[in-house]
């Protein structure tokens, strides 16, 4: 009776080994791991700043394309909103719209903004100049790079307004170089040429409404181009001419932003697309209703790229689209015509 006994131990025992044995390879990388958010922390210039990193459901142990979203110019956080201001939460649904390409994305609260705040530059503010943000990007690029899901040989840039201008500088310049970059409504010139072109089309507005004659228009330009060129020849700005809020402005550029204008101004978009690696892929977004990046500034860019030997899908025109990547009929989200060419974008 023992050894029957014993036998029927025995046995019991192989079935329960056998019930408990680990999942072979094949089994664990078909499990599936849920999307999901974490904050991330990294470090430039002294200051810790702190991102969300996103990770869409994949395979257990796969290796994810990843994206740095890049915010726009200002007080811009991670998820892309100046509180209270504004708040149209464009980083945050380019994150939920690669999500659905099962790219994983990190955006990050910028100096001054968020959890992040001023750090090191606390105690004077008017020190923080365009390559520290660059700095600060770099450092973003490879907190992304080193994190457990990534594929650091599918690393990409997705940069808005002025953050496609950041993506852009990083594009040639970090390691690994990014497989690709979406310069979504992108700053493509200098940036006191855009400020330019910018007043310039609402004091042309402003005439057409009736609210300055002809002559006042005439004269508010050519303050406004004498006041560019005093600003990149380090002289005062004469703002006698200038309507009031147009005067603040430049008082505030040669003031405690002085510094960061002049470093930003010094970059010129085109000239940065040569480093690029040749068949990166790039897209270039430009609405037909963005009145601060209208799709003419876009040309010279768009010619670069072409000669910098990059990737499709190129320059895509987005009828009725404004700066936010919204249109008529969608408000507050980023409109089909953004999503659609961001797949097109994701596919390549």
């Amino acid at each position: 009776m023992f050894r029957h006994l014993a036998v029927a131990v025995m046995a019991l025992a192989a079935v329960t080994t056998a019930t408990a044995a680990p999942a072979s390879p094949a089994e664990a990388t078909t499990r599936l791991v849920p999307a999901a958010d974490r904050e991330v922390a990294f470090t430039a210039d002294g200051t810790t700043a702190y991102g969300t990193l996103h990770v869409p459901r994949h395979r257990a142990g796969q290796r994810l394309r990843a994206a740095l979203l890049l915010p726009g110019s200002g007080p811009t956080d991670r998820d892309g909103n100046q509180p209270p201001a504004s708040s149209p939460d464009t980083l945050a649904q380019l994150a939920g719209a690669l999500d659905g390409e099962g790219i994983v994305t990190l955006r990050f609260d910028k100096y001054g903004t968020g959890r992040t705040g001023l750090g090191a530059y606390r105690d004077h503010p008017e020190e923080l100049d365009y390559p520290a943000f660059l700095r600060q990007a770099r450092a973003a690029y490879e907190s992304l790079r080193d994190q457990p899901e990534t594929d650091p040989h599918e690393l990409l840039l997705v940069g808005h307004s002025e953050g496609a201008m950041t993506g852009l500088v990083l594009g040639g310049t970090v390691r690994p170089r990014p497989a690709g970059l979406a310069l979504l409504q992108p700053q493509a010139i200098r940036l006191l040429d855009l400020v330019t072109l910018q007043l310039q089309a609402q004091v042309d507005e402003a005439t057409r409404q009736g609210r300055f004659t002809p002559e006042q228009q005439h004269t508010i330009d050519a303050a406004i181009d004498a006041a560019v060129t005093s600003l990149r020849e380090h002289r005062p700005v004469d703002t006698t001419d200038l309507p009031a809020a147009i005067a603040q402005l430049f008082e505030a550029f040669q003031g405690p932003n002085a510094r960061f204008v002049e470093s930003d101004d010094a970059v010129y978009p085109p000239d940065t697309a040569a480093a690029l690696r040749p068949g990166t892929k790039v897209l270039l977004t430009c609405g037909t209703n963005d009145a601060q990046v209208p799709c003419a500034t876009t040309n010279a860019l768009t010619n670069a790229l072409r000669h910098a030997h990059t990737g499709g899908p190129g320059r895509v025109t987005l009828p009725a689209v404004d700066h936010l990547m919204h249109d008529p009929d969608h408000p507050s989200t980023l409109a089909p015509s953004v999503l659609g060419a961001l797949h097109r974008w994701a596919r390549h």
